[in-house]
């Protein structure tokens, strides 16, 4: 069972594992941190820890704050929209056909129904987001599965706020968030590899790191450059 503790605003969520020594994390997009400790670490040792890292706490939030957001989307003619790292203009027609999304180069064609609302705009372009990420993502899962010797028995789109991926390695399943369409694609293929290593080591131990040094080297530089692009609004 999960423990936390307050340090000023701040919680820190306690999670004890068969590691080495206390790892602290702070988590994009909001900033939330995890500790993980070692089995008997008693939690006033894991508060007396982090205490001597607040400063770095404090610091790594206000880096994430100051990130830059993308702003709402209108989905209207000429806006900017990311697609795969880049930045692409939307064309919108408006006809009584079946709502559809085309690229042309760094055009998106958006088709709705004379009168459509931002929220149908917004569901007709996430639909087609999610097309594509399923294009994209089981050539990747299946190139890893050889590499890493692991099956991934399935993978899950969704929109998340605070994660980029995630790992059930009891279920063998992994999990993506749907903003990853919006980002290189060598980043979209980083977050793969994190979570199918989880299937091998659960934690963010120093076997973790072992395995992504070994299987995807410039891991570091990936988690960095997807941590500074622009935030989905949400």
């Amino acid at each position: 069972m999960g423990e936390s503790f307050r340090l000023g605003e701040t919680t820190i969520a306690v999670t004890r594992k068969d590691v080495k020594n206390v790892h602290l994390s702070v988590h994009p997009p909001d900033g939330h941190v995890t500790l993980v400790a070692p089995s008997g670490t008693r939690l006033e040792v894991a508060r007396a820890f982090a205490i001597t890292k607040l400063r770095w706490i404090h610091q790594q939030q206000a880096k994430l704050r100051g990130q830059a957001r993308e702003a709402p989307r209108r989905y209207v003619e000429r806006e900017t929209h990311y697609l795969w790292g880049r930045n692409h203009l939307l064309t919108v027609q408006e006809k009584e056909a079946k709502p559809s999304v085309k690229l042309d180069h760094l055009r998106i064609t958006l088709v709705v129904r004379p009168g459509s609302n931002l929220a149908k705009r917004e569901e007709v372009l996430h639909e087609w987001h999610r097309e594509l990420l399923h294009k994209a993502v089981p050539p990747l899962v299946r190139k890893w599965e050889r590499k890493l010797g692991v099956n991934v028995n399935g993978y899950f789109l969704q929109r998340m706020k605070t994660k980029w991926g995630s790992c059930n390695h009891r279920a063998g399943n992994i999990r993506l968030n749907t903003e990853l369409v919006k980002k290189p694609r060598d980043l979209l293929e980083y977050v793969i590899v994190h979570e199918m290593i989880h299937l091998l080591e659960p934690t963010h131990s120093e076997r973790f790191q072992a395995l992504m040094d070994q299987h995807y080297p410039t891991w570091r530089e990936a988690r960095t450059e997807l941590n500074e692009l622009p935030l989905g609004a949400v």
